[in-house]
């Protein structure tokens, strides 16, 4: 091997400095660099990164590969038994030092003391394991490490080749890490289906395309009053879990929600066929019920008497919208404009003032096949004609329960 220790590595930076690059992310490539290493006759059996990531929920993420074949993507948060783990790890020493650190785990029993990683390690048959620093760009430093069940562990051959490969696993690890958190960015606060489009170019002003979609609405009641009388940390609290509930609902259904506005949520369901429409009408109604079903349950664990229960409207409207970039010259929003949008929140305020929990206009009413259950047509601000709006029955489920058979609705509707 210490001949050929050179080869091997001058082989793998090449395909780091050129192909690497191209894999679709860190996991690809830590997978294919284990590979790699086994055919230079490096026996690795594990390899790990540990790299900080830009997340709202997710502190860091392990990228592991071995030589069975296995390949996971780890995500840690930051919670107490998270913390404790990282602490007791080679990882936080290495972050201390910006030094490898080594376990020969065969011959160093003491060391599982210290590590306990070393422990799990050596009941899994792996007798070497070593931790280095990877230093990106910005100055901060992530951590790869090897692990080897070879007999007799690395051999210092074994170990210049992996010295050699770090600068460029470094950058390789840093472009897709950069994608990887532009990614998290955008879809955190604009959406994922926005964000992608974001990062594919579409970002001038103007910039968009008119989509099919149904357009949800909802609000919370009473808000202003209760935004007036509670704490900031209080409403803080109230909103993240109304969001929660909804986005949830919304995304479990195949929505995305686009904005959060005040207590306001707007999401939309695209689609483009006859069929399509149907099938996002009826998410957005199941996205509507399980966000009732959400707050009820919200509502049912609330044990604080200074936060009142939550009560919501939802409006559901389908139409063409435009998809894209407004704003600024130099401050962007991508979000959905267009008189289906308009009409969605004019649906919601009336929702508000007629006290219903879901009202769906007559073009949802329509792609559902169903007007029965009609609530009343009403004037809203900004449009000429009346507004015929339902009030759907979602008790027994969007596709069977659309149709109301409250006597009372009928009774409206015959008037």
């Amino acid at each position: 091997m210490v001949l050929e220790a050179p080869i091997v590595a001058a082989d793998i930076v090449q395909w780091l400095y050129s192909d690497a690059s191209h894999l679709k992310d860190t996991l690809e490539i830590v997978s294919e660099l284990g590979q790699r290493l086994r055919n230079g006759k490096v026996p690795v059996d594990r390899v790990n990164t540990a790299i900080w990531v830009v997340h709202p929920n997710v502190r860091a993420e392990g990228s592991v590969w071995t030589s069975d074949g296995t390949k996971d993507l780890l995500l840690y948060k930051a919670d107490r038994n998270e913390e404790e783990g990282y602490a007791a790890s080679p990882i936080k020493r290495v972050h201390e030092t910006l030094k490898g650190v080594r376990v020969e785990i065969a011959k160093e029993q003491a060391a599982t003391d210290q590590y306990p990683i070393a422990t799990e390690l050596r009941e899994k048959g792996y007798t070497d394991y070593i931790a280095l620093p990877l230093p990106f760009s910005d100055g901060s430093v992530k951590v790869v490490s090897f692990a080897t069940k070879a007999p007799g562990g690395f051999t210092a051959s074994h170990l210049s080749v992996l010295d050699s490969l770090i600068r460029p696993l470094a950058l390789v690890c840093e472009l897709k890490t950069l994608r990887r958190t532009a990614e998290t960015v955008l879809e955190t606060y604009v959406g994922r289906r926005a964000g992608l489009k974001v990062l594919d170019g579409t970002t001038r002003r103007g910039d968009g395309e008119w989509i099919k979609a149904v357009v949800s609405f909802a609000d919370i009641r009473g808000f202003t009053r209760l935004s007036n009388t509670l704490p900031a940390d209080k409403i803080i609290v109230f909103l993240n879990k109304y969001f929660g509930a909804m986005t949830a609902a919304v995304e479990a259904h195949g929505g995305e929600v686009l904005k959060f506005i005040g207590d306001e949520v707007m999401a939309i369901f695209p689609f483009e066929t006859s069929e399509e429409a149907r099938e996002a009408a009826v998410q957005a109604l199941l996205a509507a019920q399980e966000t009732l079903e959400r707050i009820d349950e919200i509502n049912n664990s609330n044990k604080c008497s200074a936060t009142p229960d939550m009560s919501v409207g939802i409006a559901l409207h389908a139409g063409d919208v435009f998809y894209g970039n407004v704003g600024s010259e130099t401050r962007l929003d991508f979000t959905v404009v267009g008189p289906a949008v308009n009409l969605a929140a004019r649906i919601a305020e009336l929702a508000k003032d007629l006290e219903r929990q879901v009202l769906v206009s007559d073009a949802l009413a329509e792609i559902m096949g169903c007007r029965s259950g009609l609530f009343g047509k009403y004037q809203v601000k900004g449009f000429d004609d009346p507004v015929a709006v339902y009030s759907p029955d979602l008790s027994a489920g969007a596709m069977t329960g659309y149709c109301p058979d409250s006597t009372a609705l009928r009774a409206r509707e015959a008037n």
